[in-house]
């Protein structure tokens, strides 16, 4: 049986980026299982996500199995637990080389990896193109979403 209190001093330790796809991944998902992960953890992410998430909105409607008031409900909560910060914290130095790091991999993610650099915290994605060209990279602070969701449960 899992210990629930070890559990939670384990994912109070830390600190992520969060990327968007795995914010739309929970939204879209609604599980009320995401509620813990978000309430225990500190996840960070950049405003640039809400322009990715309205780009995507449709979709987030269509496949998510909630009621359009459960959704915006579980939206509210999810997001009540993420810090968002504006884009103009990130210092130039970073966004360079997050832009050098990110140009032929997937220029969408350059606000993410460069929060990541700025602040110097693992950025969580279910992005494996990204993952893996970062890593070739040299890039160390690069986590799957998956490896992290094993990594609370062990």
């Amino acid at each position: 049986m899992i210990d629930i209190v070890s559990i939670l001093k384990f994912m109070q330790m830390f600190d992520y980026i969060l990327d968007t796809n795995i914010l739309m991944s929970i939204l879209i998902s609604g599980k009320s299982s995401y509620k813990p992960i978000v309430m225990f953890n500190k996840f960070v992410t950049v405003d640039y996500i809400f322009s990715e998430i309205e780009e995507y909105k449709e979709t987030i409607f269509s496949k998510s199995k909630l009621e359009r008031s459960q959704l915006v409900e579980f939206t509210n909560h999810i997001l009540s637990k993420i810090a968002v910060l504006p884009r103009y914290v990130i210092n130039e130095n970073s966004l360079k080389k997050a832009v050098d790091l990110t140009k032929d991999i997937d220029f969408n993610d350059v606000w993410f990896v460069a929060l990541s650099l700025e602040y110097d915290l693992t950025l969580l994605t279910r992005d494996e193109k990204l993952y893996k060209g970062l890593t070739n990279k040299g890039f160390k602070k690069i986590m799957l979403f998956d490896q992290f969701l094993k990594n609370i449960i062990q």
